[in-house]
């Protein structure tokens, strides 16, 4: 297996201050940047000058903040990281960038990596080829994956407003921050809000805040995603699912680029590049009246169509040996798929795509005995699509998800029908989960529910996502 490298920033290993109070959160970004070579140190003003601060206000600690206050009218301003949302009175244009809470990793990378090169004179500054970038985040040698680096690279260097579409789990987050990674606004924040899964009455607050009052629960303002976004690029994930009013709403803002809080009159300007994906064919929409043409045309400025994994079966040694890397490097365990398994993989058809391959390889390092996948370790629904009976297991063979099924009667003691029925609910949802390979697009089809309608129920029983952003 191929380990990656990581970025070489200096040949002295510089140093990185955090002011962060959650344990978690710290050994997460600690992990990363002694990864890339940098020594980390709790944030102090005395002391060895750093190369970069990294401050955190996500949990709204006032001592964060205050912290966050002093550095910003400092000369380390303008080598600065935030974390979460500025307060009010802090000037972010002084500050070096600001990155969202969960942390992409790569785009974390390219962060550093920015911020570091802006401190050095012109002539010394760090060597980072575009192409490099795209290798990292878009893993692949296939002649698919390769005009798809093509087409970014020459989107990302303008303002053009593009259009990302694919398949559920293909990678379309990935594609656009890597847009946002290559343009000239990657200092400042990439922010990504999936419509399909905010309620239609919530969508509004959520994309342009809203003052106090405004509505009930407004008990304070809000910024929403478009301020978030200031500087930076805004990225419109399932716009196929915003309902037609908000459309409409939409539509008017990347006309004017301007827009109004929720119960307010005051214009804020819309300094944002959008990357709107959906994995909705856009021109059935638009005939069958549930998406605006006119929307429609704004949005598909710059098409990008990613390829299905079964178009680029060249790809999945490399994506395969890329993502076990990667839980290898962030202490989640490792795992070597052997070619009679990889033969396997193959020939499968691949409906939830690059995620669905990187929700099995997690689950083999889980598995595998000794690291090493053997064929009898994939999952039976893979071995029945590819027509092959499972091999016998040496050891015991992981057991079968359990089904959810009805009572044959109504006991004698009774029964909480509610608590029934939900626990019930939970156990289709996860069934579904399952035989659905993790897709949630997948899984509400065969629940026949809308995919929103699935999102919230799995919140409600707070039932893990398996579609965490994928990589190409």
């Amino acid at each position: 297996m191929s380990s990656a490298q990581p970025i070489i920033l200096d040949q002295k290993r510089p140093l990185v201050r955090i002011v962060e109070q959650s344990e978690p959160r710290l050994l997460r970004l600690r992990a990363i940047l002694e990864f890339l070579g940098f020594r980390v140190e709790p944030w102090t003003e005395q002391g060895e000058a750093p190369a970069l601060i990294v401050v955190s206000t996500l949990s709204g600690n006032g001592d964060s903040q205050q912290t966050l206050a002093t550095i910003s009218r400092s000369d380390n301003a303008s080598r600065t990281i935030l974390l979460g949302a500025a307060p009010a009175t802090i000037d972010q244009e002084r500050l070096g960038a600001r990155c969202d809470w969960p942390l992409n990793a790569e785009t974390f990378m390219l962060t550093l990596e920015q911020v570091l090169a802006a401190q050095k004179p012109p002539g010394d500054r760090i060597a980072s080829p575009a192409s490099g970038r795209l290798n990292r985040m878009l893993v692949g040698r296939s002649p698919a994956i390769q005009e798809l680096r093509r087409l970014i690279e020459q989107v990302a260097g303008t303002e053009a407003s593009v259009l990302i579409q694919g398949e559920t789990g293909t990678g379309k987050e990935v594609v656009a921050a890597a847009i946002h990674a290559l343009s000239g606004r990657v200092t400042h924040p990439f922010v990504a809000v999936n419509c399909g899964a905010i309620p239609a009455d919530l969508l509004e607050s959520e994309l342009f805040g809203h003052e106090k009052g405004a509505f009930t629960g407004a008990i304070t303002a809000r910024q929403g995603r478009f301020e978030l976004a200031g500087g930076g690029t805004l990225f419109l994930d399932e716009i196929g699912d915003m309902p037609l009013p908000m459309q409409v709403k939409l539509l008017r803002v990347l006309q004017e680029r301007s827009f109004e809080r929720v119960g307010s009159n005051k214009s804020i300007e819309a300094d944002v590049r959008i990357i709107a994906a959906t994995h909705r064919d856009l021109e059935e929409e638009i005939t069958a009246g549930r998406f605006r043409e006119d929307l429609y045309y704004r949005l598909n400025v710059f098409p990008i169509e990613i390829p299905p994994l079964r178009e680029r079966r060249e790809d999945l040694v490399l994506l395969t040996e890329h993502i076990a890397a990667k839980l290898e490097r962030e202490g989640r365990g490792g795992v070597r798929i052997t070619p009679a398994a990889h033969e396997v993989l193959r020939r499968y058809e691949w409906p939830g795509n690059v995620r669905e391959l990187a929700n099995l390889v997690e689950r083999l390092s889980i598995l595998a005995p000794d690291g090493v996948a053997e064929l009898h370790d994939l999952p039976r629904r893979i071995l029945d699509r590819v027509g092959i009976a499972p091999p016998p297991a040496a050891g015991n063979a992981a057991p079968e998800a359990p089904s959810a099924s009805l009572m044959s009667g109504l006991p004698e003691e009774g029964i909480d029908l509610r608590d029934y029925l939900g626990q019930l609910e939970i156990a289709f949802i996860r069934q579904a989960l399952e035989e659905a390979g993790g897709v949630v697009a997948h899984a509400a089809e065969r629940l026949r529910m809308r995919r929103t309608t699935l999102v919230e129920k799995m919140r409600k029983w707070d039932i893990q996502r398996l579609d965490e952003s994928a990589e190409v």
